[in-house]
């Protein structure tokens, strides 16, 4: 497969030179300021934190939101909305108290009745909150800075599981009354950033201001934990599609940072001694393919076994992440955490793949030439380009792969879809997660049509994962991660394509990125600009 762009930017990386394309922001950006940043994010198109769990709306939220506990550089957690909280001596309430100075952009104050509706709406989606809803006999406001989770027997993770899983956004309880399937409309948190809703331009950008009232932990900034400064009098996010346009607006100081910079590009901003490489996520994220176990051919899992004969991660990772610095094959499903990770049932890996097991175990698996659909996200240019050698595999052993391309929005839209292909269904789409918790990461989860999208299904595995938050010593958990391990590779519900770490890129003249600690979304506050 071709990844293009290579051809066409030969000559000038060769020579260290900007990209010639034309520029879109120069009459807007001609005068250096400060204190606006502009940066080159994804297109957010929604909003709401509890809808969607990708990476441009958890940044949203972590700008407009905040949340009640958060986790340092060392991934200690750390209390943030949260003056003070205790747990019973049976184990079985928890209460908690919020800190002074907690006040919404429009004015009103954060009160208990805020968190005890937000923490019930997150409960609707999260896996861990779903665990705690289900051993919760009550969640209840106590007077108006105090509130308390009262369960029905011990659950020694709760703290870390308001954490570790989907981002839990305090909203207005007339906000976060609503059902988790309903988007809020109205952007208004108590966050260190306002959403300029005047200045919304969807689509193309979107403002933040400071929130000039925002009242910080009175604590050193340490990860997304900390007092939440904010250096900048206003942040614009650019949407702009082409990662080459992206990227010679940097060159020539009319954004100030572009999130998701592609891979062949990466020694040309290094060549310019006014842009830098930074990488704000150390532990990367892994790249996976999703297969839907509603519809065939992959409810066989015959044919789900053969994918996992099919796939070369080197070859996937190389036309995804040319440059090896960035990138580790990955076997385990707990990633290359020194916890968890291990190497049970992994007997199948073969460098290369062996493409001929995997069109023997398609046949046996009764297919008989039905198409197979791959979501690819055009916007997105490693998961499009593994999307086109993924196709080009399939049908080099005789299936009917076709590539069905679309942003990414679009995406994650059309995989909720649990239809047939002819009713606008799925076979396969490839995206990426941090972390590897089965409580908090949603990939790794197999309760079939309550699962994640894919929706996979097994009873055993389930019944491990169960037992998760039960075990209480690390040696425990790693008997146990080897045992989930074993029963994962055997119904297959997923294959990894390899662990990526990928650098932003920016002007050197914006300092005070945040180190990100969990999952992939970037923080705001504490960057600042000098000028030019």
């Amino acid at each position: 497969m071709t990844i293009t762009r290579r051809e066409i930017l030969k000559t000038g990386l060769a020579a260290g030179t900007a990209l010639s394309i034309p520029t879109i922001l120069r009459a807007q950006t001609s005068q250096a300021d400060t204190r606006t940043v502009r940066m080159v994010t994804p297109d957010l198109t929604v909003f709401d934190p509890i809808l969607s769990r990708t990476t441009v709306t958890r940044t949203h939220a972590l700008a407009i939101y905040d949340t009640l506990f958060e986790l340092d550089s060392k991934r200690i957690l750390r209390p943030q909305m949260v003056e003070k909280w205790g747990v019973s001596e049976d184990k079985k309430t928890y209460t908690f108290e919020l800190r002074d100075g907690l006040n919404f952009h429009d004015g009103g104050a954060v009160t208990a009745a805020d968190c005890v509706a937000s923490i019930r709406r997150w409960g609707q989606v999260d896996a861990g909150g779903k665990l705690i809803m289900a051993r919760a006999k009550d969640i209840s406001k106590k007077d108006e800075k105090t509130f308390a989770i009262n369960l029905k027997e011990p659950l020694g993770n709760l703290i870390n599981m308001l954490v570790e899983g989907n981002y839990l956004p305090i909203m207005r309880e007339k906000d976060a009354d609503r059902p988790a399937t309903e988007q809020v409309t109205e952007n208004v948190g108590s966050g260190p950033f306002k959403f300029n809703d005047a200045l919304a331009k969807p689509g193309a950008s979107f403002t933040y201001d400071r929130n000039e009232k925002y009242v910080p932990c009175n604590e050193p900034s340490d990860g997304f934990a900390g007092g939440k400064v904010v250096k900048v009098d206003r942040v614009v996010w650019q949407n702009i599609a082409d990662p080459q346009t992206a990227v010679a607006a940097l060159q020539a100081g009319e954004v100030d940072f572009v999130e998701e910079p592609p891979a062949d590009l990466y020694p040309l901003i290094e060549s310019d001694p006014n842009l830098e490489l930074q990488v704000l996520n150390k532990r990367g994220s892994t790249m996976f393919v999703r297969m839907n176990f509603l519809q065939p051919p992959f409810n066989n899992v015959k044919a789900r076994r053969a994918m996992l004969h099919l796939i070369d991660q080197e070859t996937f990772l190389r036309v995804m992440y040319p440059d090896p610095r960035y990138t580790e094959t990955e076997l385990s499903i707990f990633g290359n955490s020194p916890l968890y990770s291990n190497d049970e049932n992994t007997g199948w890996y073969k460098k290369g793949g062996d493409p001929e097991r995997a069109k023997q175990l398609f046949q046996e698996g009764g297919y008989a030439g039905e198409k197979i659909v791959i979501l690819q996200p055009t916007d997105w240019p490693e998961a499009s380009n593994a999307s086109q050698l993924l196709a080009d595999m399939l049908r080099k052993i005789g299936c009917n792969a076709e590539l069905a391309p679309m942003s990414y929005s679009e995406l994650t839209k059309r995989r909720a879809n649990k239809g047939s292909i002819e009713d606008g269904g799925w076979n396969i789409f490839i995206s990426d997660y941090s972390g590897a918790s089965p409580i908090s990461n949603p990939f790794l989860l197999a309760n079939g049509e309550q699962a994640w999208w894919g929706w996979p299904k097994d009873d055993d595995y389930e019944a491990l994962r169960a037992k998760w938050i039960e075990v209480e010593t690390l040696e425990e958990r790693q008997a146990l991660a080897r045992e989930m391990q074993k029963v994962w590779w055997d119904f297959v519900g997923g294959v990894l394509l390899g662990r990526a770490i990928r650098p932003t890129a920016h002007r050197k003249a914006l300092t005070g990125l945040i180190e990100i600690p969990i999952g992939s979304a970037f923080a705001m506050w504490d960057m600042q600009k000098a000028s030019a």
